[in-house]
């Protein structure tokens, strides 16, 4: 009998619980590939909150330690592995990308996707010869800070009880770091606040970062150019910045059908907030001016220098 979860810890209106949504719609289509989940948003507790629907009976310990597997398995990935992090050169990431893509089966396409999120072999700094990598990127070293490597940790030391708690009860911001910094309760400004908060210890919800990793892929990068990697939901507007917006749907999609969103072909990225209707998702959308489902929402936050505003 299907079941389904109200995921009442996760506001649609934050980078980092959309992430995390992602990640466990595609956590758990790799955990149960023959009846893969599917996912909605609704208006619950005065928010926009995911609704998870499991094609088979399942239960809260069931789904959170899925999802656990899929952490530790992610972790020794090639992708995630290979450096601490993607301040590394075109030569040096062609070697992920190569290997990627000789160990990539339709069944098995992990390691092909997490070199797809992170960044392009071809697209490289002319003066530095480092790879364009993904808008995501919050880190790259300096405060040992390691985007790859608090990574990896999150993978390796989340906890079902983590998991569960960020998942299914108010965030209480509990938890030790390290953060990716995709929360907008990261941004720690000096000027914002009456003492210097760089002593300050790092408190986070670990089990959302963790599952916001697992997320990541559905967000990869491209090419435009020689020397241009677009990241997904992320347009740039002059004089104003760089955006990044991401879609909220009533329908439950799995992850087949959301791709298509995720890269614009239903929601413009470069319109920012808003409401646009969402057109046949069920189809595949493979026409895209057919029967109305019901409602893409498209959340816009503004980003400068890496970091969410």
């Amino acid at each position: 009998m299907p079941e389904t979860f109200d995921l009442n810890g996760l506001d649609g209106s934050n980078p980092l619980a959309f992430l995390a949504g992602l990640g466990v719609l595609r956590g758990l289509t790799l955990a149960w590939p023959d009846t893969p989940p599917r996912l909605s948003w609704q208006v619950m507790h005065g928010a926009l909150r995911p609704v998870l629907h499991c094609a088979a009976e399942e239960s809260t310990d069931s789904l959170c330690k899925a999802l656990h597997h899929q952490l530790r398995a992610t972790t020794d990935i090639l992708a995630l592995s290979f450096a601490k992090d993607l301040s590394v050169t075109g030569k040096e990431f062609r070697k992920v990308t190569a290997q990627a893509q000789a160990e990539c089966l339709p069944e098995d396409r992990v390691g092909a996707d997490y070199a797809t999120a992170f960044g392009c072999e071809a697209v490289v700094d002319p003066k530095t010869g480092q790879i364009l990598d993904t808008a995501l990127r919050t880190m790259s070293g300096a405060g040992h800070q390691h985007f790859l490597a608090f990574m990896r940790q999150l993978l390796r030391e989340t906890s079902v009880e983590q998991i569960e708690a960020a998942l299914f009860h108010r965030w209480t911001y509990s938890d030790p770091g390290p953060s990716l910094r995709w929360d907008p309760v990261d941004d720690r400004r000096y000027a914002l606040r009456w003492d210097n908060p760089s002593g300050d210890p790092i408190r986070t919800v670990r089990g959302a970062n963790a599952l916001a990793v697992l997320g990541l892929p559905l967000l990869p990068t491209q090419p435009r150019g020689a020397q241009v990697l677009a990241t997904t939901g992320f347009s740039q507007k002059p004089r104003q910045g760089t955006f990044l917006t991401w879609p909220i749907w009533e329908p439950p999609l799995s992850v087949v059908a959301l791709v298509p969103i995720q890269q614009g072909e239903v929601v413009d990225a470069s319109q920012g907030i808003g409401v646009v209707p969402a057109q046949d998702l069920l189809a595949d959308l493979q026409d895209a001016h057919q029967e109305r489902l019901g409602l893409v929402i498209a959340a816009s936050f503004v980003v400068r220098h890496g970091e969410v505003v």
